[in-house]
């Protein structure tokens, strides 16, 4: 049974975030300022009254292409940590296209494992009950299979989607129970502030190419 169905109680919520398609999205849609992104400041304003956040899960990749770009991502997740989220890792794959017109060669990089490890979770925590309602912070139509096993498998559970900006998924929405869009004043109400203090007093300051 639900334990949201009782009486007095809350519906009781585990958070699911797509980090690349976050990113990603927030870059299409020109929203840069907002890279510095508090995510449990974003699910707290995203939550209702009646609902109790029980954990945030962030899925992400090492970025290995560019020492910047690491260093930045590496100062972000120190920041998501700090504040209790915890981060699972996929992986970073290099490959090579070849241009069929010049013959060029060059390499491109891709995530992968993070739609995989999201089910994976989603499922095991539905398994031992942990959650009421899985928000899904994603658009990413490779999560349509695992969102349709829990609602065959868990009767009493749902998988609420929030999309990233430009990521709207029709495919992803048919099969959630209910969904939306996050618009940039939620993105701009959940900033971190400019510097961000680790428990172990380790000062992390916004990248400077972050606006």
């Amino acid at each position: 049974m639900n334990s949201a169905n009782n009486i007095g109680e809350k519906e009781r919520v585990i958070v699911y975030i797509d980090g690349f398609n976050m990113y990603f999205g927030i870059l299409e849609a020109g929203f840069l300022n907002c890279k510095w992104l508090n995510i449990s400041m974003l699910v707290s304003n995203l939550l209702q009254t009646n609902q109790e956040l029980i954990e945030i899960k962030y899925f992400t990749s090492r970025v290995s292409n560019n020492p910047d770009k690491q260093k930045r991502q590496t100062t972000y997740i120190e920041a998501l940590e700090s504040v209790g989220i915890k981060i699972f890792y996929g992986h970073y794959q290099s490959d090579k296209t070849e241009c069929r017109q010049c013959g060029n060669i060059w390499p491109t990089y891709h995530e992968k494992m993070t739609d995989v490890n999201i089910a994976t979770q989603i499922i095991i925590d539905a398994y031992q009950n942990r959650y009421d309602m899985a928000m899904l912070i994603s658009g990413d139509s490779d999560l349509v299979p695992p969102i349709k096993a829990i609602h065959e498998h868990f009767k009493h559970k749902r998988v609420f989607v929030a999309f990233p900006p430009k990521r709207h998924n029709a495919s992803v929405a048919l099969v959630a129970k209910g969904s939306m869009m996050i618009g940039r004043k939620k993105l701009v109400d959940s900033l971190f502030e400019e510097e961000v203090t680790k428990k172990d007093g380790y000062i992390l300051k916004k990248p400077k190419e972050w606006l």
